[in-house]
């Protein structure tokens, strides 16, 4: 019979997380994992194959993650569907002002370092946003359903656009752009919500 591991996987996996999100995943080596999950080189080898390995589930971790808090704010039902999207809208603003180490969001730094030459992380980066596109074009046709968005507006499009501004805001502050600055682009992008937005 095996004997069981000596470690907690969800764990290890936790704490990798954490450095490739501080690090990023070139400059993370096995040795820098070894000494954040306590492995020694067998036993990461052994459990997880190899570094991209380790990797790949640390970003899934972190995509299912954001997906429930994308989840949670969009289908609060102590809110209106146009209450959600603002709230959501002021929150992300709100947690990337209070970033003050400029940490940014793992999976923006997985599509920015990785996306183009690797289609495992790019298929798990494109699912997570695909998957936030559609939860904003279901609140913002619940809140044109509601009377509270144009009927007129493409929900789509608009979605699409409060995407770009959202990722565009995190860009905007890992960048050092200032807190304020962030939580006007928020405020504006709110204003839009109830604008004539319609695909060409």
């Amino acid at each position: 019979m095996a004997r069981p591991r000596k470690f907690d996987e969800d764990e290890v996996i936790a704490a990798s997380r954490d450095l490739f999100w501080d690090q990023g995943y070139e400059a993370t080596s096995v040795d820098d994992l070894g000494a954040v999950t306590g492995l020694g080189r067998g036993s990461f080898y052994k459990a997880f194959g190899d570094k991209h390995s380790l990797f790949v589930r640390s970003l899934e971790l972190y995509c299912a993650q954001m997906s429930e808090v994308i989840q949670a704010d969009l289908h609060n039902p102590e809110l209106s569907a146009y209450d959600r999207l603002v709230a959501h809208i002021r929150g992300l603003a709100a947690a990337m002002a209070s970033d003050t180490d400029r940490r940014g969001c793992l999976v923006a730094k997985s599509a920015d370092e990785l996306c183009p030459a690797d289609a495992e992380v790019a298929k798990r980066v494109k699912r997570t946003l695909d998957g936030w596109l559609r939860e904003l074009t279901a609140t913002i046709a619940a809140a044109q359903a509601d009377g509270d968005i144009p009927a007129g507006t493409d929900a789509k499009a608009l979605a699409s656009l409060l995407l770009a501004v959202l990722r565009g805001m995190e860009a905007l502050r890992k960048g050092g752009v200032a807190a304020s600055t962030v939580k006007a682009a928020a405020e504006q992008a709110i204003t839009l919500i109830t604008g004539p937005v319609s695909a060409a």
